[in-house]
Formats: structure tokens, sequence, C-alpha cells
């Protein structure tokens, strides 16, 4: 398979040292890619803390398994995208599950400490709060602040996307978290 382009190559090349047991090749595919495995983490589990542990553990396993990398197959940023992709569904799997015992155990508990249905329907109003609050957002400011936390996107990526310089988009979003909690404050 052909590659795109020359960061491609480079970092195929990178990764193929690092499997012979290259430190500072592993060190140059570190900051090649922890940034984009650390977004596509938070986007598919929409937590940055997981998404932080998910992102470590990959890069972990990169350097184990570095050999198993094969160029002809696709490239690097590729493969190690695809190792993070399934990490972080595996943990969305694994918190679901955890959850799913939780409310199977609370439901045979004849002393649950908690109103799950009041809850869901709190959690549920909150949700609703914050989308109509969004929506009063004039795009300027509603467009950046979903991308970065619906999306997952880093000022930077946000700005790129938008066409538009990273600190007009950091003002922008200041502004909209600004109005946002306003917004909230006032419906509480």
């Amino acid at each position: 398979m052909p590659h795109s382009s020359e960061p491609d190559a480079r970092l195929d090349t990178l990764l193929l040292r690092a499997a012979d047991g290259d430190r500072e090749a592993f060190a140059h595919v570190y900051d090649a890619l922890a940034q984009p495995v650390m977004g596509l983490a938070c986007r598919i589990l929409r937590d940055a803390s997981q998404a932080e542990e998910v992102a470590q553990d990959v890069m972990i396993e990169v350097w184990r398994t570095a050999d198993r990398f094969r160029p002809d197959l696709g490239t690097a940023k590729a493969w190690v995208l695809t190792l993070t992709h399934r990490r972080a569904v595996d943990r969305v799997r694994t918190v679901q599950a955890s959850k799913d015992r939780e409310v199977r155990a609370g439901m045979l508990s004849p002393d649950r400490d908690f109103d799950e249905v009041a809850e869901t329907v709190e959690s549920s109003e909150e949700r609703r709060r914050v989308h109509h609050c969004l929506a009063a957002l004039e795009r300027l400011q509603r467009v950046p602040l979903v991308l970065a936390y619906y999306q997952g996107m880093t000022c930077l990526e946000a700005a790129r996307s938008l066409s538009t310089p990273e600190g007009t988009v950091k003002s922008r979003m200041r502004k909209g978290l600004e109005q946002l909690r306003a917004c909230l404050e006032a419906g509480s």
C-alpha cells in the first residue's frame, strides 16, 4: 500500500526502529501520535481522565508491541489509532458492564440509597438545559464549544477545522462558556 505522505513514511520508519528497541525513535513516535491518540480516546470516551489512561495504555502497548506493526498493511498512525479505538471501545464496554452490575445489585438490594428514577430524570433534565443554553449561544461561540466538548477536539484542532486563529477560537470559547454558565445558573 503506497504511503500518502512523507511524514507517514518517516513515522513508519521510526516505529520500525522503535520495534528494534530504539528509544529515541519511539520518543519521536510518541511526540507525533500522543495528541491524535488522546483526541480519539476523548471522542470515544467523552471523559478526559479515562481518555488519558487509555492514551497512556496505548502508547505503552505501542512500545511493547511495535514489532507487530506491518507497514505493508497500513501506516504507523493508522495502526496506532486502530489500537486506540479498540482500547477505548473496550473501556466503554467495561464501564457500561460495571454500571449495569451496580444497577442490578441496587435493584436486588432492599435498602437502596437513592431513587434511580429521580436521578435519571434529573440527569435528563440537566442535558436538556445544557442543550437549550447551547442553542441560545451565537454560532461563533457555540460551534467551538461543541467541537471541544462533544467532538473531543483541542483548541488548536477546532481552530484548524474552523479556519480561524487559535487565539480567536479561545476567546470565543471563553465568552461562550461565560454565557453558558449564566444561562444554566438562571435556569436553576
